[in-house]
């Protein structure tokens, strides 16, 4: 479903001397590659979502290996790898090479000279003491490893370079960090710079003795000059002692080259080096902005200034990675937080964005069709429809493979807007204009898209994707479950905002002070980077905030009380957040703080609320008017010690029952197993429910789980790299990846209006497994292939509406599905019937062996129109003409009119669907539910349908009366045709003048023109009725349609007034049939011409 462009790509590559190869990987959404110079990209590895550095082998351009883990180290949702991969196809298959615990692998060096000596700079997971970090070394291309660089059990490799004339000299940077979820400590002792002589064999530390700054020191990024391998730069973050170190002789003497603190700052997010390959003296250093120095590191400018040749105009922001193509510097490749930018070598740049949004929550409201809301990491609140995927049902990226450019520049912070704006741009044709107010830009509102190649674009352009005006990138949004155009949505730093949509603003409504900068240990209240949100689904007006306690406000956010104790342990020890080398507090690493809340949806006042340590509270008493009992039951889930209670999943069946994940690979002991259990006793007692799914990979820790509405014992759970379901409350789970990548599933919903699964993934965006009502049924998300014929029971069919019509959109779902266990023999016949089992549409299908689908457009079956048969004195030639050659009858044409007009719209109600198979029926019930954005109550829609049914009988009575005419004057026409006396003659044609002039008070002459546009004539009841059919009901041309309000009195007085008209044209009609023509008959016996009477069959 989208977003169309994400978040940050943590590893680039090239091919040197080949600009039109472009790799790049995604923070958490796989590898990419363009053979197009970065036009158009498509996904070549999703085995390992976290991709942290790529190679090129230099001899041999097929040989593509990749690292995983992303390097980038910086908050509790970042995901680790599983070793490295190899490809010697250019990236078209790949071989897992081993190294599976190295956690983030931030480096990949090979020998120019053989390309089955490879290094790996591996920084390890982080989140505990390992062996298996450093510096890594193999020989014969990965089948075997040796560790040869090893500082301690805390210490990672952050850095690595080789010289390209002698792959005997290696240049290494280590760092020391650890991240637990109430701390990221960086650098220490650990972090330092090495050298190696001898391939990587054996390494010197390099220290204050060589000039280089003493420890505790930050992330080491350190590049060899390839124009002279004895310039040599180290990016040291440092307390007081510089930033940027420099050697001019091969590494035994370092210098200070800068003290610019630009340089550093959030290193553990940033910080890469690169030297211009041709000029030792051209430094590039890739931070919150790209930096560059033409004299050494001595001063810097940032990117697109008029002094950063000869790197051309490419630059970025929250900088990550890079790569120079070494036989031309103005060739190369920038990543940020948005995406990458490329610079082709030739004087221009390229923007690129990957659909890899890291999307923290999915939730929807009950509009029809649903919004889904989420939190995008580096970018902002958003929303979308459900319906994006309608009418084709391929979702907003009709070919996800393919993603175009995007705009020339973008934003740099969190909640930039024109970042996504400008790559929504992208997708849209070349002169399309873009919808007003969906991609305004801050400088402006852009008309026209840039162009783009490869990808498939659809006319009319895309349903839009919308951002909130100052959304946040992080937390929870939730929409009002009584009026949905009120949203809120909480943010880091302690932000909470509440959108109206119907006004498009916004109203900071947060419950004290911004919490950034700040230790957890100084904040009056704890919350997290994604503090959680919960909407009491009873009482809408009271809103629920967690931080160490639950904060609750009833009046939209202007106060604020306190609604719990602090449901953590509150130990200091764990109030740590983040320090070290350098220091970085902007709510990432909040310990001691609500890490979920969720309301019971069948019980009164039941709120559960989850920690980030472990503790798990629920309270009966949310409707009270103060704080109430909160009961802990974290003692009975006999779990290790502080885990995070990641989703909490209330029963839609029993009260009592709960579902919860839990993960612990931030915990402080290297624990990435899956963790599931349920309750059936409001946590009392609880049991293991993760079953088979699988462990013993670094990403199989469980993100999220949700429970089904419909069918009890359903569930569903999403780990860090799959999606799994069970159908006996986790006994036995299946992994289902049908249309969704391995990547971290972060949060399930489940709307239970349209029976969807809503998922966001960190790394892949949003996507839907629509309609699960046949799933429900089955037990397998596939279509059945075996089994008996069966109708499956519909879940709620919506009444949409478009104007009037039928919503186009109302299609797309299949509304009806039934499995046939053989091909049948004859068309298979649908019948719908209403609440008295009267059947209000009726069709035959062609359908075949397996899975079919039906929609219902909402119609009951088309009312009689008119067949014309005669010769309309007014253009004698009309048979001849092309369209009616060969012919013999043609329809009654007006503007305004379509096959569908008169055709009733169903009301609200109960209903049933009939299958007939080779003579054996199949029913099940359904209700037809009103779209809920509509005030109409059900009984003004069902006094509209009533109202459109009576001008439907009296179209079809109209047109079985005209019709029946028509007949009786073709005969006639036929034997004037032949020859005749005169006074045989004289009495046919007085015959038709009769009937012709009672048929004249059914239709205008002009109609029987058979044209579109004759307005020489007043409407007579027959179109009288079309018209008024429009204005009821479905809509005619100008009139808009009234099928979603109740019919007028004036509509009212209209149908009784054609009504009678129609009896009194028919009382005529019966004098015709029955007196008229039987005496005309007993004239003209003699002459042996007679008019056949009885024509008329009434409905």
């Amino acid at each position: 479903m989208g977003p169309p462009a994400g978040s940050r790509i943590a590893a680039a590559a090239g091919v040197p001397g080949d600009a039109a190869i472009v790799y790049l990987g995604a923070a958490s959404g796989g590898l990419w590659k363009s053979t197009d110079g970065g036009h158009t990209f498509m996904p070549i590895f999703d085995d390992a979502p976290a991709i942290g550095a790529i190679a090129v082998a230099p001899a041999d351009p097929d040989t593509v290996w990749v690292g995983t883990g992303e390097p980038w180290l910086i908050r509790v949702s970042d995901i680790v790898g599983d070793g490295v991969y190899k490809s010697t196809n250019a990236g078209k298959t790949w071989r897992h090479m081993g190294l599976v615990k190295t956690g983030r692998i931030s480096r990949i060096v090979i020998n120019p000279e053989n390309t089955n000596n490879v290094f790996v700079c591996a920084e390890g997971m982080d989140s505990g003491p390992q062996q298996s970090r450093g510096v890594f070394r193999t020989t014969n291309g990965g089948k075997t490893w040796k560790r040869t660089l090893f500082v301690n059990v805390h210490t990672g490799c952050s850095g690595l370079s080789m010289d390209p004339a002698n792959p005997n000299i290696l240049l290494a940077g280590t760092w020391q960090v650890k991240q637990r979820t109430w701390e990221e400590v960086e650098g220490g002792r650990g972090s330092g710079v090495y050298i190696s002589h001898d391939n990587g064999r054996t390494w010197q530390h390099l220290t204050t003795a060589n000039g280089l700054p003493k420890p505790p020191l930050g992330k080491i990024s350190v590049a060899i000059a390839p124009s002279n391998p004895r310039r040599m730069y180290a990016v040291i973050p440092t307390l007081d002692q510089g930033s940027l170190w420099r050697s001019d002789d091969g590494g035994q003497r370092w210098k200070v080259a800068s003290w610019n603190r630009n340089l550093t700052s959030r290193a553990g997010y940033y910080d890469r080096v690169l030297v211009n390959p041709k000029d030792a003296n051209g430094v590039l250093i890739l931070n919150s902005i790209a930096q560059y120095s033409s004299n050494g590191g001595h001063t810097f400018s940032g990117m697109g200034g008029k002094d950063v040749k000869p790197f051309g105009p490419a630059s970025c922001g929250d900088c990550h990675d890079g790569w120079i193509d070494p036989t031309n510097p103005q060739h190369y490749i920038l990543t940020d937080d948005g995406g990458a930018e490329i610079s082709t070598g030739a004087g221009t740049a390229l923007a690129v964005a990957l659909p890899i949004g890291q999307i923290y929550h999915v939730t929807s409201d009950d509009r029809v069709p649903y919004r889904i809301y989420g939190n995008r990491q580096d970018d902002g609140t958003w929303w979308m429809s459900s319906d994006i995927s309608q009418p084709s049902g391929n979702g907003l990226l009709r070919k996800s493979e393919f993603m175009p450019e995007r705009g020339p520049r973008f934003g740099l912070g969190g909640k930039g807007k024109a970042k996504v704006n400008q790559r929504l741009l992208a997708l849209y044709p070349k002169q399309a204009a873009i919808p007003k107010g969906w991609a305004l830009g801050p400088n402006g509102e852009p008309t026209n898209a840039p162009g783009h190649v490869g990808y498939e674009t659809p006319s009319p352009p895309l349903p839009t994707y919308h951002d909130f005006p100052n959304g946040c990138e992080s937390g929870f949004t939730e929409a009002d479950p009584v009026n949905p155009d009120i949203v809120w949505s909480s943010c880091w730093g302690n932000q909470l905002m509440r959108f109206n949509l119907a006004s498009n603003d916004v109203h900071e409504v947060s419950p004290s002070e911004i919490a950034i900068d700040s230790p957890p240990s100084q904040t009056r209240y704890r919350c997290h980077w994604t503090t959680p949100l919960a909407i009491d689904p009873f009482n809408h007006n009271d809103v629920y905030y967690g931080c160490q306690m639950v904060l609750r406000t009833s009046d939209a956010g202007h106060t604020w009380t306190r609604f719990s104790p602090d449901l953590s342990t509150n130990n200091s020890k764990y109030l740590v957040g983040g320090i070290g080398v350098p220091p970085d507090n902007l709510g990432q690493s909040v310990g001691e703080a609500i890490w979920s809340l969720a309301f019971s949806p069948i019980q009164k006042g039941l709120l559960w609320a989850g920690t980030n340590d472990g503790q798990l509270w629920y309270t009966t008493g949310a409707e009270s008017a103060t704080e109430p009992e909160w009961i802990d039951v974290t003692r009975n889930l006999h779990l290790p010690p502080r885990g995070e209670i990641n989703q909490i999943a209330p029963s839609y069946f029993h009260a009592g029952t709960v579902y919860i994940a839990v993960d612990f690979r931030l915990a402080g002991h290297n624990n990435d197993a899956p963790y599931l259990l349920m309750t059936t006793d409001f946590g009392k007692h609880w049991r293991n429910i993760d079953g088979d799914i699988p462990s013993g990979n670094p990403l199989d820790y469980v993100l999220s789980v949700a429970a089904d509405p419909d069918r009890e014992g359903m569930l569903f759970a999403g780990t860090a790299r799959a999606f799994y379901y069970t159908l006996d409350n986790g006994t036995h789970w299946t992994q289902f990846k049908k249309g969704l990548p391995p990547a971290p599933v972060d949060w399930i919903n489940i709307q239970p209006h349209m029976h969807d699964i809503d998922v966001s993934t960190y790394g892949r965006g949003v996507f839907i497994m629509p309609d699960i009502t046949t799933f429900e049924q089955t037990g397998s998300p596939r279509a059945p292939s075996s089994g008996p014929t069966r109708l499956f029971k519909p879940g709620r069919v919506f009444r949409m509406t478009d104007g009037g019509y039928p919503s186009p959109m109302q299609p797309a779902r299949p509304q009806f599905q039934f499995y046939l266990a053989s091909k049948p023999r004859h068309a298979v016949q649908i019948e719908i019937l209403d609440a008295q089992g009267q059947i209000i549409r009726s069709q035959k299908l062609t359908a075949h062996q397996g899975l079919n689908g039906y929609d219902w457009n909402l119609m009951y079956n088309t009312p009689t129109h008119l067949r014309l048969l005669t010769t309309p004195a007014a253009d004698p030639y009309i048979w001849q003409e092309a369209r009616f050659q060969g012919k013999t009858e043609r329809p009654a044409l007006h503007w305004g009119i379509n096959s569908h007009t008169g055709t009733p719209i169903a009301a609200p109600g109960k209903y049933q669907i009939r299958l007939s198979v080779d003579g054996t029926r199949y029913t099940q019930a359904f209700q037809l539910v009103k779209n809920p954005q509509i005030a109409s109550s059900d009984a003004d829609l069902q006094a509209s349908t009533a109202a459109q049914v009576q001008i439907a009988d009296a179209i079809s009575e109209t047109s079985h009366l005209v019709n029946a005419m028509e007949r009786w004057r073709k005969q006639i026409q036929d034997q004037l045709a032949q020859p005749r006396s005169a006074s045989a003659s004289a009495a046919l044609e007085q015959l038709d003048a009769r009937i012709t002039g009672v048929e004249n008070e059914l239709i205008s002459p002009e109609m029987r023109l058979s044209e579109a546009k004759q307005f020489g004539a007043p409407f007579k009841v027959y179109m009288n009725l079309l018209w008024l059919s429009g204005q009821v009901g479905q809509g005619v041309e100008m009139a808009g349609g009234g099928s979603d309000y109740a019919p007028t009195a004036a509509q009212l007085q209209l149908i009784a007034n054609l009504q009678s008209q129609l009896a009194q044209v028919k009382s005529r009609f019966t004098t015709l049939e029955t007196t008229t023509i039987p005496a005309f008959n007993d004239k003209m016996h003699g002459a042996g011409i007679s008019i056949s009477e009885r024509l008329y069959r009434p409905r």
